[in-house]
């Protein structure tokens, strides 16, 4: 199992943090180690003085996959999934000025929520714009639906599978909306897609 991690995908979240709308997916990996155990409180590492949210809709492949046609890429999955993709933004600086990879950053243990809970496709009313949310001590923070995607989750998943071979089990995080911010000690994370509450995270 993977963890394939889309970045840049929404374009106010690309504006806010000065970075220039992809003109492809841009995409990066955690290890599984990265997955924060169910019921685990995100401990914020002590190399970090910058730690940040990112909400983000999750798709999990239901069958294996390579080089898939755009048109066929829906057939590989029937369920999404809310999660949270921690960044130590003042690392990822730092290794972005160096222009070295963002792994230190991204992939640390605990650095990827995956919420328990999956939603068939077939459930949404309108599965090309499924809203989520995300609040912090119960204020929304971050806000949208995946119709604001730059690359749908058919392009992300056509895309990717140039490159790699998805296999069943794997997670995409398929990118962040505007909003993302830094935790401290104390905070309480809540994501929501649509009404339903998907994951509880306590941060210390």
């Amino acid at each position: 199992m993977k963890i394939i991690c889309i970045g840049r995908n929404y374009a106010e979240h690309a504006k806010e943090l000065g970075n220039a709308l992809p003109t492809e997916p841009v995409f990066f990996c955690k290890p599984d180690s990265a997955i924060l155990p169910k019921g685990n409180p995100m401990m914020i590492p002590d190399w970090t003085k910058d730690l940040h949210y990112e909400c983000e809709l999750v798709v999990r492949i239901n069958r294996l996959g390579k080089n898939i046609p755009l048109e066929f890429a829906s057939r590989y999955y029937d369920e999404i999934g809310l999660g949270i993709d921690f960044t130590a933004r003042d690392v990822q600086d730092e290794l972005k000025k160096k222009g070295l990879p963002w792994e230190k950053a991204k992939a640390f243990d605990g650095s990827a929520v995956i919420g328990q809970d999956f939603l068939g496709v077939s459930t949404f009313q309108n599965p090309k714009a499924i809203s989520f949310s995300l609040k912090k001590n119960g204020e929304v923070v971050q806000s949208s639906d995946s119709s604001h995607m730059i690359f749908s989750m058919d392009q992300i998943i056509s895309f990717v599978s140039q490159y790699m071979t998805l296999k069943i089990g794997d997670y995409i995080f398929t990118g962040t909306p505007s909003g993302v911010g830094p935790v401290i000690s104390g905070d309480i994370l809540e994501g929501f897609i649509e009404e339903k509450n998907i994951y509880r995270i306590k941060v210390r």
